[in-house]
């Protein structure tokens, strides 16, 4: 939602470009470590080019947040689409997703630009810009659910904030 400001996000890795733009569009790269801490991606369809569908389902992942998830009210997995709408390879990807799985809010969609900056040392600088969401409270819950499933990344290759 464009009259929103947006949440960056950035992160330093000792890794290469080409392993973190595999973890944006790869089945295995992003059932690797999509989905807050509790939860996982079961990716159904990945089209990693322009305009290229990325569909996948979020799947509550440990017994804890099943039980959370039933206390919500909300069902233990939802289906999740999205289109790679900006595809510039190991430099720039924006996967724009449809956010239709929130109860009494019409459905919208919601951006995530990713660009990748190599950095002298052979570490990589990612910088990660999500668009807000319809509400204040939503929005932190998107940025909380994105740094738990962002700390997955940081465990793996070295950052240390």
């Amino acid at each position: 939602m464009s009259d929103k400001a947006s949440l960056v996000i950035e992160r330093t890795y000792e890794a290469q470009v080409q392993e973190l733009w595999d973890l944006w569009t790869t089945k295995a790269g992003f059932e690797s470590w999509w989905g807050p801490q509790g939860f996982r991606a079961d990716v159904r369809r990945i089209e990693a080019r322009q305009d290229g569908a990325l569909h996948y389902d979020m799947v509550a992942d440990t017994p804890e947040t099943v039980a959370e998830m039933k206390k919500m009210n909300q069902p233990p997995s939802h289906e999740t689409r999205g289109t790679y709408t900006e595809f510039r390879p190991h430099e720039r990807l924006v996967l724009t997703h449809i956010i239709d799985f929130l109860p009494g809010v019409k459905p919208y969609d919601s951006t995530m630009a990713v660009e990748f900056f190599p950095v002298a040392d052979g570490r990589v600088r990612m910088v990660v810009t999500l668009s807000a969401m319809h509400d204040p409270a939503t929005t932190d819950m998107q940025r909380e659910g994105f740094l738990s499933q962002l700390s997955k990344l940081d465990e793996r290759y070295g950052w240390t904030g």
